[in-house]
């Protein structure tokens, strides 16, 4: 049996979540309380960040969900340093039985064997290839990516593959990696999703506390746009009553940098998530805290999540309906409605291995 502590809300320097809720398979939470004797100025605590190897059998993992534009993934991490309070992977530590709360944010994994197993799937005979879609869950280019360089070894076999692939990431350490990247644009074998979720400094440090600023987030379009390398931005989630109003200055800003696209995804709160959220609003912004629920739960039906397929990632409603026409409008009137067409399969080729006996009528 695990037992939970909730901390207290003010306790934590830098962290997304207010507290360490448990995950619904616990039996059992223990929650702090303010009983009058705690000091009123006593410093907030830092959490140091653990990153522990995770062993795994596979690495490419598939989905049949129509809500989703791709099928494959890879998630070089689980959890994520970032923070993200809205982050719908948190409900995922809960089956480590850990927290999606503070621990998801502090308590990482990572994929040590990523790269020998992806070349070793690649490599299997009868594999047909598909664009495979990296960080679908969490972000790869989080903190940590800097020394442990998961991401980029897996990048680094499917450039000697030839395997097309696409990225998101809110995080300009993306840059480090054009050297593999920017070539493989030139072939079509690569596209970039950047996450940017407000213009607001303030409210990103709120929202998303390790994550890079929303203007480093727009230099790292940039610069991608310069390498050739096609890029999307992703306004990612759309908050009614909080953030949904800078929907058409992202994407403005975006197209002026020189993304080529733009998506959505309407806030959700399945699982945890909900309640981590609500906790985080009534901190960071008791103001609006109430309407913004009211707000999420006329998008769904009441609730504060409708995991419904063809429902779960706009919503419905008249909320989200104008949220819809609102960005088709905006996609539109900045140049980033054209579509930017499938990724190139046709170049996919297993190297050959030491000591493969070389054609030499090939």
């Amino acid at each position: 049996m695990t037992t939970f502590t909730q901390q207290l809300s003010s306790s934590v320097r830098g962290r997304g979540a207010r507290t360490n809720r448990g995950g619904r398979y616990e039996s059992e939470v223990r929650e702090a309380f303010d009983d009058g004797w705690t000091e009123q100025d006593v410093e907030p605590l830092q959490l140091a960040t653990t990153v522990s190897p995770e062993k795994a059998k596979v690495i490419i993992t598939r989905n049949d969900s129509p809500d989703v534009g791709f099928s494959a993934s890879i998630n070089p991490y689980r959890g994520c340093e970032h923070g993200c309070i809205y982050c719908y992977a948190r409900p995922a530590h809960a089956y480590m039985g850990l927290s999606p709360g503070l621990d998801f944010e502090s308590k990482l994994f990572f994929k040590p064997e990523a790269a020998r197993l992806l070349e070793r799937e690649l490599s299997r005979s009868g594999y047909i290839p598909e664009a495979i879609h990296i960080g679908g869950n969490t972000d790869p280019y989080q903190p940590q990516e800097r020394r442990l360089r998961v991401t980029r070894q897996i990048i680094e076999v499917m450039a000697r593959f030839n395997h097309p692939f696409s990225v998101i990431s809110k995080s300009a350490l993306i840059l480090r990696d054009l050297d593999l990247i920017a070539p493989m644009a030139e072939s079509n074998l690569v596209r970039v999703a950047i996450s940017i979720t407000t213009l607001d400094r303030k409210l990103a440090r709120s929202m998303e506390p390790r994550a890079a600023t929303p203007e480093k987030r727009i230099e790292t379009i940039r610069k991608l746009a310069d390498a050739g390398v096609p890029t999307v931005v992703m306004f990612a989630p759309c908050i009614p009553g909080l953030n949904d109003h800078e929907m058409e200055a992202v994407l403005e800003r975006s197209a002026a940098a020189g993304a080529r696209g733009a998506g959505y995804v309407a806030l959700r709160l399945p699982m945890e998530i909900a309640d981590l959220f609500k906790e985080w609003l009534a901190t960071d912004h008791p103001d609006r805290a109430g309407r913004v629920m009211s707000l999420v739960r006329q998008m769904r039906g009441g609730k504060d999540y409708d995991s419904q397929w063809g429902k779960r990632m706009k919503g419905e409603g008249p909320i989200a309906a104008l949220m819809s026409r609102r960005f088709a409008t905006a996609k539109k009137r900045y140049g980033l409605d054209s579509p930017l067409g499938p990724l190139n399969l046709d170049q996919f080729l297993v190297p050959p291995k030491a000591g493969d006996q070389i054609d030499l009528f090939g």
